[in-house]
């Protein structure tokens, strides 16, 4: 064979100057190019791995996971969600839960009642209420570091009943708020969760410290049986409803339970 072809040059014989030479290329004479060329060394090879001793002080001590990593096996994870609703009638006292327990500023969605809820919205003689949930309240407070309660409060009155069914999704249970003065406003929620099959617990809310009725006739009078448990509280002090809704994690577990087990 008497010379090499490429595609893009013409053909120049063996030991002769390549046609696609740079020199041909850019125009210059053969043997021209720089004075001084770069001296070409062979690649230096990379130093031999070595595996760092963790034990080594110098090399500083490995951060200790934190105490739920051991449980769980992962660092730092998230707590799990509870959704729980508040539920009710109007004006027992739903959005002064939520707000009295919630660690960040809850979301609401009060507005002004008008002259045309008179004869319709309610709130009994003892309240001062001038606004109404025409939505749902939310709010949130972290149990520990496995779990926190995503709080969803309903809105009391019947024309906003359509929106219960979106609430109620995902939610493990609920707490029913009582006007011990009022008692038939409650009847349509407990009669949602009986149907729904969803846990609940009946808080009755004390107003100015006192119930009209006390729990036993409250429970006659609401016609639930003894699973259902019923508990006095006051909406506007945190530990008072922190206490009732801890009733409401432990009938929610409890049903957990049944259905690993059935």
């Amino acid at each position: 064979m008497d010379s090499v072809r490429s595609p893009e040059w013409p053909v120049a014989p063996l030991g002769g100057l390549a046609a696609n030479s740079a020199a041909t290329r850019y125009g210059m004479a053969g043997g021209a190019g720089p004075a001084a060329a770069r001296p070409v060394h062979p690649p230096t090879p990379p130093p031999p791995y070595r595996p760092t001793d963790t034990s080594d002080a110098s090399a500083g001590a490995r951060p200790e996971a934190a105490p739920g990593a051991r449980r769980t096996g992962r660092v730092d994870a998230p707590p799990v969600p509870v959704k729980i609703l508040i539920a009710g009638g109007f004006g027992v006292g739903k959005t002064t839960t939520v707000g009295a327990i919630s660690e960040i500023a809850p979301l609401t969605t009060e507005a002004e009642m008008t002259s045309a809820g008179i004869g319709i919205d309610d709130p009994g003689a003892r309240s001062a209420k001038t606004t109404t949930t025409v939505a749902m309240d939310f709010g949130c407070v972290t149990i520990d570091r496995s779990l926190k309660l995503y709080l969803f409060g309903t809105p009391g009155q019947s024309r906003f009943g359509f929106m219960w069914d979106d609430l109620a999704r995902g939610a493990l249970g609920a707490l029913v708020v009582v006007d011990s003065s009022r008692l038939d406003d409650c009847y349509p929620a407990i009669d949602y969760f009986e149907q729904a099959g969803l846990p609940f617990v009946v808080g009755v809310n004390a107003f100015d410290g006192r119930l009209a009725l006390d729990l036993d006739s409250i429970r006659w009078a609401l016609a639930i049986g003894d699973h259902v448990p019923l508990v006095q509280f006051d909406a506007r002090d945190r530990l008072s409803v922190r206490d009732a809704l801890l009733v409401v994690l432990d009938r929610a577990l409890a049903r957990a339970t049944r259905n690993r087990e059935a």
